[in-house]
Order: structure tokens, then C-alpha cells, then sequence
């Protein structure tokens, strides 16, 4: 089965980000322990929030565009892997290995519909 593992941080925290939390070499350590698995489907990094664009539809009815960072937006998707596993308690396995799980982060899993 196919699950998202979408590492989130938020913007508030101080142990997110670049005053603290996971530095890169531990990202970097945890790619190539989950690529090397085999169970990686695709995978990529987000940059910061402030690099956002977004688009919805104003009170009358015009699409608007915004560009970032947004202030009422605290948590934001860093990166995500698209991972194929046998079920959900291995993806809960993979997830506790990733550094987006420390403290200033936690990772969301999501099955991928299969539509």
C-alpha cells in the first residue's frame, strides 16, 4: 500500500527550522536509510514557507494571488515521501525514523487513494 509521509514543521516553534530541530545531515542520513529500503516511490523537499504563492477566490468571486509568508498559516508541509509498504505500521516505522519527527515537527500519514 502507498502512504504520504508529509514532514510538517511550524513557523512558531524555535526548535524548527534554522534555530534548531533536525539539521540537514540528518535529513540527508534518513533519505538514503529510506531510498536504500527500496520503499520510496518519489520524494522531494519544500522550500521555506515565505516562498509560497497562494491562489483562491476573493469575496467576489476573482481569483487572488498571494505571495508568502502568510501570517495566519503556522504549520507547513517541509518535504514529503511517497512510500510503498505493507501497511500502515510499517509507514508508522518509517515515520519515527525521520528526523521531522523530533520535537518542532511530526510527520502526517496519509494513504495515497487509489483513484
Amino acid at each position: 500500500m502507498k502512504y504520504a509521509l508529509l514532514l510538517m514543521g511550524r513557523i512558531d516553534d524555535p526548535n524548527c527550522g534554522a534555530d534548531g530541530g533536525p539539521n540537514p545531515e540528518e535529513f540527508f542520513a534518513f533519505d538514503q536509510e529510506i531510498t536504500d529500503a527500496g520503499v520510496v516511490v518519489s520524494s522531494f523537499a519544500l522550500e521555506d514557507p515565505e516562498h509560497a504563492v497562494k491562489v483562491e477566490t476573493g469575496a467576489d468571486g476573482d481569483r487572488v494571488v498571494s505571495s508568502g509568508p502568510f501570517a495566519e498559516v503556522q504549520e507547513f508541509v517541509g518535504g514529503t515521501y511517497i512510500i510503498e509498504v505493507a501497511d500502515v505500521d510499517e509507514a508508522i516505522s518509517w515515520a519515527k525514523r525521520s528526523p521531522g519527527s523530533k520535537p518542532g515537527g511530526h510527520v502526517e500519514i496519509r494513504p495515497v487513494a487509489p483513484y
